[in-house]
């Protein structure tokens, strides 16, 4: 199960590092080293976890002359949305039924008197 794409892709998403550099490369292809501009790490730490990224299938790289820019891979996003909306829908069923027997339970007449005002 480790192996499959979707376990790929938020095990690559759990860093923080990798989250910002997706959340760069969503307004636009950057190299590597424009990537590594504002952390205190080594551009060869930033290759690393664009490696990381490209395994689980997030980011691609392109060759434009002697620039090799990164490029978001949005169908992955695609995927991860249909799996957490499947979970959200399945959530708000059971909170919907959930409604539904506090609505009723509201709507039933109070029988009876609780026992501290009886002994009263």
């Amino acid at each position: 199960m480790a192996n499959d794409r979707l376990s790929r892709v938020f095990s690559a998403l759990a860093d923080p590092t990798r989250r910002d550099i997706v959340a760069r490369l969503a307004a636009g292809d950057a190299t590597v080293n424009e990537l590594a501009e504002p952390y205190d790490v080594t551009v060869q730490a930033v290759s690393k976890h664009i490696r990381v990224l490209e395994d689980a299938g997030l980011i691609s790289r392109s060759r434009d002359a002697q620039r090799r820019p990164c490029h978001l891979e949005g169908e992955v996003f695609d995927l991860m949305t249909k799996w957490i909306e499947r979970y959200r829908r399945e959530a708000e069923d059971r909170f919907r039924q959930l409604d539904a027997v506090l609505e009723q339970m509201e709507e039933q007449p109070v029988t009876g008197t609780p026992a501290k005002e009886a002994a009263s």
